[in-house]
Parts: structure tokens; sequence; C-alpha cells
């Protein structure tokens, strides 16, 4: 049985988590392959009695809360231990068994140096900041590739602990005391912190890559579970005003060990409007009552951070971007629901960049920072949609948007978001193939 990749088609936020959900009773695994505690995703899981219980995931994968599949962190993420201890204990006082989760032997840890230096930074940085989490995400990358992370297998090894947290300590010691005017860290308060988790985390460790390979190999289903999205893709994405990681499904093979020909389904995840969280460009964006409408109805604030996220129009030159970049075989719309009540709703078709039309991303950032929207007008609906569960059940005019987002972005729209809950959706094709 083959992989599928679910990633975000815009800023993030698009709803990775729901989709997720929708597949959990049909998977076998669900991967976390990129990322850190820096993006999160919300899940609503309906009970009994009628009511929803609500996830906020942060570390964990999202098919943490469906009974019977393994949820595992891949080898390209990079993990704040006590993020994750606290988010295991959460959850087990809720009484979800977190007792499958797997963690790669090479994802690599968070040290506190990493979080001090992220903050320092950010602030040093002033108007030209990215807009981080100031959770140590980007230091760590960092330092994954000047060879001087520390990974979870290190923390088995107090000797060759010791050695890695000394080398790294050499020259950030030296940045926050005489750059950044900060205290320095000593290698045995470090050294400690992270020893105080090993025990703890033993028995969830392993070669997750083999683990996964060798499922693959006995028809099981692995779901890879993007952090973030498209346009923070280190590579492909808004740079600088990007995440640290590998956001796209090229990220999904090397963050996890799977290689690509595995790969059979890229399932996109597009808000019906789009937002992002930071700084950089964002053509679509709404200063105005129509951007706070969005925000408010969409609850558009971050999982991870409380931040009030930037809102807009649907852009569809970056769904086509994003559906090139990934291989994108099948959408997932979500919030189709919050533009209930609008009389139209414009949808961006391609940019105008100084007088001259762009159908696509265009090569140069600077053009894209000085993009402006070219819309396309479509007539809203009034009607309570929450209760749809096939198309024909949409209005007229939101069955138009849809199929007209679905033309304009490269993909099919296989499932429609109408509603925060598991079972919200509107399914036009089936997400697995089998």
């Amino acid at each position: 049985m083959p992989a599928i990749a679910i990633i975000g088609a815009q800023w993030g936020d698009e709803g990775k988590g729901k989709a997720t959900d929708l597949l959990g009773g049909d998977v076998d695994y669900v991967v976390k392959f990129n990322g850190g505690n820096n993006a999160g995703h919300t899940v609503v899981i309906p009970q009994p009695d009628g009511s929803n219980e609500k996830y906020a995931l942060h570390l964990l994968p999202s098919g943490i809360l469906t009974p019977g599949v393994t949820p595992v962190i891949g080898n390209g993420v990079v993990i704040d231990l006590q993020v994750l201890f606290e988010e295991i204990d959460g959850l087990n006082a809720r009484g979800v068994d977190t007792s499958l989760l797997r963690v790669s032997a090479n994802a690599h840890v968070i040290a506190d140096y990493n979080r001090q230096l992220d903050k320092v930074n950010e602030r040093f940085l002033g108007s030209r900041k990215i807009g981080t989490t100031g959770r140590g995400i980007g230091p760590t990358y960092a330092d994954k590739i000047n060879r001087i992370g520390i990974r979870i297998q290190d923390l088995f090894d107090e000797k060759i602990l010791r050695a890695k947290v000394e080398g790294a300590l050499e020259l950030k010691n030296q940045l926050l005391t005489k750059v950044y005017n900060r205290r320095g860290f000593t290698v045995d308060a470090v050294v400690e912190d992270l020893l105080s988790y090993a025990e703890r985390l033993a028995p969830m460790v392993c070669d997750t890559a083999l683990l996964l390979n060798q499922g693959l190999d006995k028809g099981e289903v692995v779901l890879l579970e993007a952090g973030q999205a498209t346009l923070l893709d280190v590579d492909h994405g808004t740079y600088p005003f990007v995440t640290s990681s590998s956001a796209t499904s090229g990220g999904a093979c090397t963050g996890s060990g799977i290689p690509p020909m595995r790969l059979d389904q890229v399932i996109g995840i597009v808000k019906a409007y789009t937002t992002r969280v930071g700084e950089g460009p964002f053509p679509t964006e709404l200063l105005d009552e129509s951007g706070e409408f969005l925000r408010e109805n969409g609850f558009e604030f971050g999982t991870t951070t409380g931040r009030p996220r930037r809102c807009g129009w649907y852009d569809a030159v970056i769904a086509r971007y994003a559906a090139r970049i990934n291989g994108v075989t099948d959408f997932v719309l979500t919030k189709l629901d919050v533009l209930t009540g609008l009389e139209q709703i414009p949808v961006c078709v391609a940019y105008d960049v100084d007088g001259v039309r762009h159908d696509e991303m265009p090569v140069n950032q600077s053009d894209f920072h000085h993009a402006e929207p070219v819309y396309e007008y479509l007539p809203g609906w009034s009607e309570d949609i929450s209760g749809a569960r096939i198309l024909a059940d949409l209005p007229a005019n939101a069955q138009a948007y849809v199929r007209r987002v679905e033309e304009l972005s490269g993909a099919r729209m296989s499932v429609i978001g109408v509603g925060p809950g598991r079972h919200e959706s509107v399914v036009v094709h089936d997400l697995l193939k089998r």
C-alpha cells in the first residue's frame, strides 16, 4: 500500500488536522515529518451526548486521537521535550491513549539555548524580523545543518551528549554574552535538563523509517502530515518569511525516510479564503471590515501562539503553485461555511505587477511583494450549509464557488469543509484510494 501526504497549500492553518482526522480510521500510521511546536492542529471530535470535544495539538500528529493508529514523530521534526510530555500528559488526563507513539532516534532536540537565541535574534532584527514563534525552531535546524545538533539518540549516551553540548556552547555562549548581552548556559545545566527526559522517552524511540517502510511492505497505510505549508517551505515559500524546514511533499520523504516512489497520493489543504501569520507578502490581504469578518467568523487565531491571523480572499495563483510543487492529486477545501452571508466573494485569479499580468507566481520575490490581485467576483449565499454532506446539498451559489475555485486551482476538490466538526464535510471523492 502506498503512502499518502497531507500538505498545506497556502501559508498554514488550513485545517490539515481535520483532513488527517477524516482519514484516521482508514490508516495505520500518521507521521509528523517536519517542524516542531511552532504550529498546531485543532481537531473537533463529536461525543455520544451531542457535544464536541476540542483538541489543540502542537507537536503530536493528529492521528494520536484515533484509536489503533500509530502516531510517529519523524526524523525531520525538531522536538521540545518539555512540550512533548506536557502534551502527552494533557491527552492522557483526558482519556486519550498515547502508548503507541513512536519517535525517531534521528529527530533533533530543541535545547534551552536555542529557545533563548531565537528570541534575542528576532528582537535584534527589529523591523526586519521574520515573525518567528520564538520556540527555538530555526536555531535548532541551523544546528542540524551546521552539524552541531543534538539528536534524540544522543540522550542515551551521556558522554556523547556532553561533548555535543560543549561544542555547541563554545559559540553560542559567545553570542549570548558578548553580542546580545545575555547570560550564557552551563554545560552541566543543559545536559542535566536533557537527561531528565531520557528514561521516559526511551520506550518510544526507534528507527521510524524502518518501521514505516516495513508497514508499507505489509500493505499498511501511512499518512504523512505536514506542519506549516507550501508557502512557508524553506525552499519554495516566500523566503525569507518562511519556516526552517521542508513542508512540501518532497519534505515528506526526507522527513520520514519513505522513498518518493512509495508516495502515491498528495492531498493539498486550502481554505475557502487565505490566511497567514507573521511577516511577509500577502497579495489578497484585507485590512478592512472584510478581513475582520473572515477573522471573527473563521476564528482565525493561532492554535499554538494565539496570534490573530492576517486574512484575505482565496488566491488561486498560490493554489496552482502548490499543486505544481507538491504534485497535488486532491484538494480539501476547508471553512466554506465562513463565507456564508457574503453577497459576493472575490477570488484572486492572477496578479498585476506594474501593469503586467502574472497568471503564475512571479519568479522574483520583489515582484511578489508588489503584486496586486486581479479578482473575479462570484455570487455569495446566505443559507446555513453546515448540514450538507453531498455537493447537491449546498446552495447553487456555493456549488458554483467550489467548481470555480477547482477550475482555477490545478486539482480536483475532493472534500469541502462546512463546519469545524469531524463529520461536517461534503465528500465529493473518497480521499483514500484503495
